[in-house]
């Protein structure tokens, strides 16, 4: 049924913002630090693991698809837009150093892009690059 995977998907998100914040308390920080990213992950291992060692029903796999798919962009969206808004409160540097992190990123589609030819070309000429 699909309402499994809104239970998976509700326990890793309560589960990845629990451990968010202990990190947060653990470092002196008083915020959630890196909670969705453990929630991101958690759903990734547990949908693997649910098609690999789980003998889930038909249905029961396609709501895990489903709400996996669905979580990551809603998630990273909402916390994007919170990291925005404190950066852009927080002066010009803040935004200043999330502009170039997103310019560098961009520039290494193309070179993340030669690597992985690199490597298919390898594999299919039997060699490694």
């Amino acid at each position: 049924m699909i309402v499994y995977g809104v239970g998976i998907l509700a326990f890793c998100m309560l589960t990845g913002m629990f451990f968010g914040d202990l990190l947060g308390q653990i470092i002196g920080v008083k915020a959630n630090v890196g909670g969705v990213g453990i929630a991101m992950l958690m759903l990734i291992v547990l949908s693997s693991l649910s098609s690999k060692k789980l003998q889930l029903g038909q249905l029961t796999q396609q709501g895990v698809t489903f709400w996996s798919a669905m979580y990551i962009p809603i998630v990273i969206a909402m916390a994007s837009k919170q990291n925005v808004a404190a950066a852009v409160s927080s002066g010009w540097l803040a935004v200043l150093a999330g502009v170039g992190a997103v310019a560098l990123s961009f520039a290494m589609i193309p070179v993340l892009t030669k690597l992985a030819q690199r490597s298919k070309q390898g594999e299919s000429d039997g060699t490694d690059p």
